[in-house]
């Protein structure tokens, strides 16, 4: 498919806006046709995003024009619900949203919603209309634990995760201030954070028997992109036959890397990539698993969502090369 496509991004202002007209700009085959926010309508695009100076003179607007192929909900948790109860949209229009709200099911004015993992949910992903794109813990943290989900290998689950900065949106925060978040680590939503649920959902999709133990701790770190995870399981095969497991599994999706050696997170850092790394010590495996939070972790996975809705290449307009210096 080589036409071109019109795509509306609402919430345009955030951090998963500026990252999604990032990569929209460099698509071959998309148009960015308006970019939506309230608080900045009227203002150049480049005035809050200025990574985009010189590369767009497109303004913000204060109204949605129901007339794209693809519309990008870049919203706060809970404001996608409401935008959609709001605005009736053609039916025709395929809606990707980015936040909280659709990730384990529900529908609004008719649209039903496919949970929007291509790793797990390709083939729906292709025939859906709408899509709720995954949280950017729970992709990290699926992608090194659906392989062993699939052949019914998980019990309990230890995960540690630490995340950047831009994690927590842009507005400003106690906790995104500059001043306390350099040279600094904490530990928040213990055992309790909201992405626990989809990834229960999702392991369960492939294991069944899955009873939900996932314990996992998040932490804040000192720097602004990018997310480690490291997940302890127990098993009984040997690192021989998990990587293996791994390997076939991903053997047709592009964007999930098994490395051969200790993965750092800054490799992940500006690509669509989950890096992934194994290691056994008696029984215990751990997976650690990095990507960037705002490409494969919400904008660059929901352009992987779009291309596939709209039968695109999958890794349209998404080849992009990380930088480790």
């Amino acid at each position: 498919m080589s036409k071109k496509i019109n795509a509306g991004i609402v919430g345009g202002a955030g951090y998963t806006g500026g990252e999604a007209l990032r990569i929209l700009f460099r698509h071959p085959h998309v148009e960015v046709a308006f970019v939506h926010s309230r608080s900045h309508a009227g203002a150049p695009v480049h005035s809050v995003h200025r990574d985009l100076v010189g590369e767009t003179e497109l303004k913000f607007t204060g109204t949605v024009s129901g007339q794209v192929d693809v519309l990008f909900l870049c919203l706060g948790h809970g404001e996608s619900s409401k935008f959609l109860q709001e605005n009736i949209l053609p039916d025709a229009g395929k809606v990707i949203d980015l936040s909280n709200d659709f990730r384990l099911g529900g529908s609004v004015n008719g649209r039903e919603f496919v949970y929007g993992l291509p790793e797990l949910n390709r083939e729906k992903i292709k025939r859906a209309q709408n899509v709720a794109n995954p949280g950017c813990f729970a992709t990290a943290i699926q992608l090194g634990l659906l392989p062993l989900a699939a052949e019914g290998l998980l019990t309990e689950i230890y995960s540690t995760a630490i995340t950047g900065s831009t994690g927590a949106g842009q507005k400003l925060q106690d906790t995104t201030h500059f001043t306390w978040r350099a040279n600094n680590i904490s530990a928040y939503k213990t055992l309790t954070h909201q992405h626990v649920g989809e990834i229960n959902r999702s392991l369960r999709q492939l294991q069944p028997s899955f009873g939900g133990a996932l314990h996992l701790v998040p932490w804040r770190g000192d720097f602004t992109r990018g997310i480690f995870v490291s997940s302890v399981v127990t098993v009984t095969k040997s690192l021989t036959e998990i990587k293996s497991l791994f390997h076939k599994f991903y053997s047709a999706h592009p964007f999930v890397v098994i490395a051969s050696e200790m993965i750092d997170m800054k490799q992940s850092v500006n690509t669509n990539k989950c890096f992934i790394y194994l290691e056994l010590t008696g029984d215990k495996l751990v997976i650690h698993s990095a990507i960037d939070n705002l490409v494969k972790g919400a904008s660059g996975q929901a352009v992987q969502n779009m291309n596939l809705m709209v039968g695109f290449e999958e890794t349209l307009g998404l080849q992009l090369k990380g930088s480790i210096f």
